[in-house]
């Protein structure tokens, strides 16, 4: 949900350098899951979909600690690229990811539907799974970042009822860093073991519902987790770039609308007639909260105060205490 101000063409085509890091394209085979029951149970001729990203090795460390940062509805945007800088300076290896490029999407700010947000989460796991087999990255230490809709892949990703039948019980990631994520699907088993886990959002988010998010953050810590979230005063969505707050028409967005739950299996409930169903799909979900009038048009972005410097300083310090 990031204004499209990128370099034109796409991020593998560039030629990307943070803090005097070379980038390296990695590719990784994930799939196009129409729900989470299909990611969880593929079908006989799964849509596999290779995406791809940038990996930045800082020093010459045996083991290195790692980021996978994952963009919100716009892909790969300048904040993503600066906080990519700001951790490979910190020492840190990071993984960009681009989610979109592959599969020929630019914007899902109009419609989130593009491709499923369990499909997201695959993607998360599936870099997690090619990257932690790298020789100079310490699989014991590996985190990742998700920003709006890419903080939606995270909560999903480290969901053990999801990442145990994708990637295994005794893997994961360590450290969670979700930032002003969309909570409008949650697992009605919200473990998520070992993974250490923190949410920063803006007080004054109207792409979403803030409360939801807490509430979320508050099932996840009621289980033992290490759970936490902070709320930032005054600040808006994307607060962690510097510019004035604006408002972006074309945004299409529901932050009222029910929560969709999935069952340890997978199964989106309908918020309506409370079935559990193998084929319900993001655009059952939507199409429900449209007809059931949660839809809205319009929603407001942008960082101003000192508010792009307290992200930068609590992502940081999340990842120097559980990196």
């Amino acid at each position: 949900m990031e204004k499209n101000i990128q370099s034109p063409g796409r991020y593998r085509d560039r030629t990307v350098e943070y803090a005097g890091v070379l980038g390296e394209n990695i590719e990784i085979v994930s799939a196009n899951a129409i729900n989470y029951y299909d990611a969880l149970h593929p079908r006989n001729h799964p849509d596999l979909v290779t995406i791809d990203g940038k990996l930045f090795v800082p020093g010459d460390k045996e083991l290195n600690p790692l980021v996978i940062i994952v963009p919100g509805s716009l892909g790969v945007g300048p904040n993503h690229e600066t906080h990519a800088g700001t951790l490979v300076s910190e020492g840190y290896a990071v993984f960009v990811l681009d989610p979109f490029g592959a599969r020929s999407v630019e914007s899902t700010v109009t419609n989130q539907t593009q491709y499923s947000f369990a499909a997201s989460a695959l993607d998360v796991l599936m870099t997690y799974r090619k990257l932690s087999e790298r020789e100079e990255i310490d699989s014991d230490r590996i985190g990742a970042q998700g920003h709006s809709r890419g903080g939606s892949a995270i909560l999903t990703a480290v969901t053990r009822k999801f990442a145990d039948p994708i990637i295994g019980e005794q893997n994961g990631l360590k450290a969670a860093y979700a930032v002003y994520p969309w909570s409008g699907h949650q697992f009605l088993s919200p473990e998520i073991g070992e993974t250490n886990l923190h949410s920063i959002i803006g007080e004054l988010d109207d792409w979403l519902s803030v409360q939801q998010v807490e509430e979320h953050i508050a099932a996840i810590a009621a289980t033992g987790a290490n759970a936490t979230i902070r709320i930032v005063p005054e600040a808006h969505h994307s607060f962690d770039r510097q510019g004035e707050v604006y408002e972006m028409p074309e945004a299409k967005v529901a932050p009222d609308a029910p929560t969709i739950m999935i069952t340890d299996d997978g199964l989106m409930i309908h918020p309506e007639t409370r079935e559990p169903s193998k084929e319900m799909t993001d655009f059952d979900a939507f199409v429900f909260a449209l007809k059931a009038g949660f839809g809205k048009t319009g929603a407001h972005m942008g960082g101003i105060k000192d508010q792009p410097e307290v992200f930068s300083a609590d992502m940081i310090n999340f990842f120097k205490e559980n990196l």
